[in-house]
């Protein structure tokens, strides 16, 4: 219910703003054309905000504040959602985006905003569908050969390095979890490096 009274706040306040806006009582075109502006304004910041706050803030204080394996089953059913969302917010603005700059009539630099946009929209699918899969695989085995040696329960750095030393097994997969997780943060990091470049050219179109 708080959830449900919260959107539909966000809701009303929105729909407050659409109609005080000059445009409600222009032409057609006029109308489409901004519900098309506001659709890639609100997808494209939520997704900026959202790989913000998931990549540079909520992740370390998780981390800092949980215990290793529940860190671990938390980020586990997080990631999913997250780069789900992201995913839907970048083929929105996608979408947007190419409606108001039509290939043909796109500048050069319209055409390299459109493809940082597309290219964050493919990483978010890589991470969804192929990355995220495999490391939460991957995080259960290894959390499995934690256990075994009694650690895994312990806040922020691990004691996984100094066990991994006798037990081949937790070395091995410490190897295959480090090369899935290093290439799901990357892709991440590159789907916010596109976001930030069209974060950029927005701001120089912004007239305040």
């Amino acid at each position: 219910m708080a959830w449900m009274t919260r959107f539909l706040t966000a809701v009303a306040f929105l729909a407050i703003g659409v109609i005080f806006s000059p445009e409600t009582f222009g032409s057609k075109s006029a109308k489409i054309t901004s519900f098309v502006k506001l659709a890639h304004l609100l997808c494209f910041s939520t997704a900026w905000g959202a790989a913000l706050w998931v990549t540079f803030i909520g992740g370390i204080i998780m981390f800092k504040n949980l215990p290793r394996h529940q860190f671990g089953n938390l980020q586990s059913k997080m990631f999913p959602a997250y780069f789900m969302m992201v995913g839907i917010c970048c083929a929105v603005t996608v979408g947007c985006f190419g409606y108001t700059h039509p290939w043909k009539s796109s500048s050069t630099a319209e055409k390299y905003q459109l493809g940082f946009l597309v290219s964050a929209f493919v990483f978010n699918l890589t991470n969804l569908f192929v990355f995220t899969p495999m490391t939460i695989e991957m995080m259960k085995q290894r959390h499995k050969l934690e256990r075994e040696s009694n650690i895994g329960e312990e806040i922020g750095w691990t004691k996984n390095k100094e066990v991994a030393k006798v037990n081949p097994k937790l070395a091995a997969m410490n190897k295959k979890f480090g090369m899935i997780h290093g290439l799901s943060s990357l892709a991440n990091i590159m789907s916010f490096g596109s976001l930030a470049m069209h974060s950029w050219y927005l701001a120089a179109k912004i007239d305040l």
